[in-house]
């Protein structure tokens, strides 16, 4: 199945939504108004991953499990030792193929806000000190810079293997925009044609 873009219809509805990309690209913020438009849950799976301390819980696994196994669902593509259920239960894959140096302005610009904020996140988690940038490998601006071309072939390898899956792929934020006011109001329209109205 080719690729769509942001003005391709949906001629389906889907059910199950995926959207991947890599940290710091608005995965999380697109899922959530997909769900909102769409009139399905939303699943933030970081919320399930990250017990306090930023200590992975031990329930992960089974509450993927558990919420896959529901009839609709919208959440974003990530963790390894669940991106496989994820991906087999999906009926669509929306991916967020932004530029690095556009996803690197978001997410330092995330980080540093949620940082002077200490803003909460999951389970009583905020951002660390900025200077753990220059110390943690894993740091959240430096995972960004160094796992942005792993998304590009994570998608090529699920298209080979699951050639029926609906991969939808939007390079900006334009795209974005375009995409949820398009196709997907349609389809939360209920336009049997899946084309309906959308800007030109």
């Amino acid at each position: 199945m080719p690729l769509l873009g942001p003005a391709d219809p949906l001629l389906d509805r889907p059910a199950r939504i995926l959207v991947a990309g890599t940290s710091g690209a608005g995965k999380t913020s697109t899922a959530r108004r997909i769900a909102e438009r769409l009139g399905v849950q939303h699943v933030e799976i970081d919320a399930l991953y990250h017990g306090p301390g930023w200590t992975p819980r031990p329930t992960f696994e089974a509450d993927v499990q558990r919420f896959v196994a529901e009839p609709s669902w919208v959440t974003e593509w990530q963790y390894g030792s669940v991106r496989a259920v994820l991906a087999q239960r999906a009926d669509l894959l929306v991916w967020l193929d932004l530029p690095r140096a556009r996803v690197m302005r978001q997410v330092v610009v995330r980080t540093v806000v949620r940082r002077r904020r200490r803003q909460e996140l999951w389970n009583g988690n905020v951002e660390p000190p900025l200077w753990t940038i220059l110390t943690d490998r894993e740091h959240i601006v430096r995972w960004a810079w160094t796992t942005h071309r792993k998304t590009a072939a994570r998608v090529a390898d699920l298209r080979r293997r699951r050639p029926d899956l609906t991969v939808v792929r939007l390079r900006s934020w334009p795209e974005i925009e375009h995409w949820i006011a398009g196709p997907v109001t349609t389809l939360a329209a209920g336009d049997p044609s899946g084309r309906g109205t959308t800007d030109p």
